[in-house]
């Protein structure tokens, strides 16, 4: 019998320029979340679950950009993404431009579950969440007063996509990664976009192997960052390479951001864990909340170099 594996979570909370106002509460949002995954793995959850049970967490706080939180496309509108994905048997769920769901994630695990597809999207997202029963909620319900001030400052002064990470109009992606007492891993990611853009824009975050990647003999990956620019180093699958090519998890992480940058100037960041629990952490923008939980301890940080630890609640 193989020998048990210690069960361990690493959330992000999205890389982009987060403004100060915002910022004690992306990092705790992270924090809350990697606890709750982590009380489903040591209570005997799988990887898949403790991922898509923070991911949904992630997706209720109004902070972030995913579910509840998300920005607004050109028309004002509310598209969201999201992908899960199983490293022991290589299948993964995705769903894009879906509208008027809490939570992406878990439409995006019924994709993987109950139908032969990996991705539905737009209006085929819709109708399958229908078909399944889970109830619409009204775009008001979704929006907050911030994402409707990032779409009314976009429009004043037309930035471009692409600048969006160094100001605080950006926003951005959610992610879990984790890996179970069986040492299968997992990871989930979710996000409304970007701040006005195109309708039917679709970035990286649902695309296998560019927001997210597991596989068990490599690592579990989600990612954060300018969509277009992860996509054309396909990043999540970039860290697994790195990884098989004999990496740790943090020098898979900083090498493959480093690539991003030097290849198309992209900004972002990446979050993964091992078969055996080793973990990684990288970005570069202005920060990003992250937290993991392992042993007991949950360490975290948002701004470079931080590295933060402390005991995980008791029950």
């Amino acid at each position: 019998m193989a020998a048990m594996k210690t069960p361990t979570i690493v959330v992000h909370g999205g890389a982009w320029s987060i403004p100060d106002e915002i910022a004690e509460a992306s990092q705790a949002g992270v924090k809350a979340a990697a606890e709750a995954g982590y009380k489903v793995l040591t209570s005997g959850g799988s990887a898949l679950d403790a991922v898509e049970t923070a991911v949904r967490i992630l997706e209720d706080d109004v902070v972030f950009d995913a579910g509840t939180g998300s920005v607004l496309n050109s028309a004002g509108d509310v598209e969201m993404d999201a992908i899960i994905m199983d490293g022991q048997s290589l299948r993964a769920g995705s769903v894009a431009c879906v509208q008027n769901i809490a939570h992406p994630v878990s439409l995006a695990r019924q994709v993987m579950e109950k139908t032969d597809h990996t991705m539905i999207v737009g209006e085929g997202a819709n109708l399958f969440a229908k078909e399944l029963g889970i109830p619409q909620v009204p775009t008001d319900q979704l929006v907050t007063d911030i994402a409707r001030q990032q779409w009314e400052e976009y429009n004043k002064y037309k930035r471009a996509v692409n600048e969006l990470f160094d100001s605080q109009l950006g926003h951005d992606t959610v992610g879990a990664v984790a890996v179970d007492s069986e040492g299968n891993v997992a990871c989930a990611t979710s996000t409304g976009g970007i701040t006005a853009k195109r309708v039917g824009r679709v970035g990286d975050s649902p695309v296998i192997g560019c927001g997210a990647y597991a596989d068990n003999e490599s690592a579990a990956v989600s990612c954060t960052g300018h969509g277009e620019a992860i996509m054309s180093v396909t990043l999540a699958r970039t860290v697994s390479f790195n990884m098989e090519q004999g990496a740790s998890a943090q020098a898979a992480a900083d090498k493959s951001i480093a690539y991003m940058k030097n290849r198309v100037d992209g900004t972002g960041g990446v979050i993964v864990v091992s078969g055996e629990g080793e973990t990684g952490v990288s970005f570069n923008t202005r920060r990003m909340p992250w937290a993991v939980v392992r042993d007991g301890t949950v360490r975290f940080g948002m701004n470079p170099g931080e590295n933060f630890q402390k005991e995980c609640p008791k029950d």
